[in-house]
This record gives structure tokens, C-alpha cells and sequence, in this order.
């Protein structure tokens, strides 16, 4: 008789990422609510790096690396959208949305961490995708 039925000893018993999921996820929601940039910014990366460590153990990808290229330009492209719609496009204008984001409302800080976090995910992405190339190739 076995001592734990239905379990197979080639799957393991628990995976830490849905902790990692729910928090950054929790962390990224707090922040854009009350407004606190760093806390937005913080469980966005933990929420985008956690989903792709969950889509690669899972083995949806077969690299972790295009999935927060895929998530850092979705939040990219929706920050920056929502920023270009509540103040225009102008260079001057973006200067000083970017040096004082609380002048321009309550959306547009939180859109600034919501870009600034997809950001950093398609800079983290990239970089490491492209050392990666560059180490095959040699």
C-alpha cells in the first residue's frame, strides 16, 4: 500500500511562485491605489518576473526571458498610453510631467509607475536575452 496515493514522485509537491504571484500582485494594486510610486513599481516587477517563472516552470515558454519582454511591453505601452492621453505628447510638457507627476492629477503618477515597471521588465528582458545570444554564439 502506498503511504501517499495519487502522488507521483516525478512531480513535485509545491511550487513557490503562486506566493510570489499573489503578492506582487497585491503590492502592484496597493501602490497604484494609495499612490505610493515605489510600492507600484516594486509589485509590478514581482508580479511580471513571478508570472514568467510560473510560465517557465510549467513549461508554457521555453525561455523566461520573452515573457517579460511580453508583459514589460504591455505595461509600457498602457503607462505611456494613458500618460500621452492625460497630458499630449509634447517634449517640454513630458519634462515636466516626469520632474513633478503629482502637478498633473491623480492618474497620471500612477500611469508614470505602471510605464516605469514595464520599462525596467523590457530592459531586464532584453539585456539578458541578448547576453544569452551572445554566449551561444560564441
Amino acid at each position: 500500500m502506498e503511504e501517499e496515493p495519487g502522488l507521483s514522485d516525478q512531480y513535485r509537491k509545491a511550487s513557490p511562485w503562486p506566493m510570489f504571484v499573489a503578492l506582487g500582485f497585491v503590492l502592484s494594486e496597493v501602490g497604484i491605489i494609495i499612490g505610493i510610486f515605489s510600492i507600484a513599481v516594486g509589485g509590478l516587477l514581482l508580479f511580471g518576473g513571478s508570472v514568467a517563472g510560473i510560465l517557465k516552470e510549467s513549461a508554457y515558454v521555453d525561455t523566461l526571458w520573452g515573457s517579460l519582454l511580453a508583459f514589460g511591453g504591455v505595461l509600457a505601452a498602457i503607462g505611456l498610453a494613458v500618460v500621452a492621453w492625460r497630458v499630449g505628447v509634447d517634449p517640454g510638457v513630458l519634462i515636466d510631467v516626469v520632474a513633478a507627476p503629482g502637478d498633473f492629477g491623480l492618474i497620471v503618477p500612477r500611469a508614470l509607475a505602471v510605464a516605469l515597471a514595464g520599462i525596467i521588465l523590457l530592459a531586464a528582458g532584453g539585456t539578458v536575452q541578448a547576453l544569452e545570444r551572445n554566449v551561444d554564439a560564441r
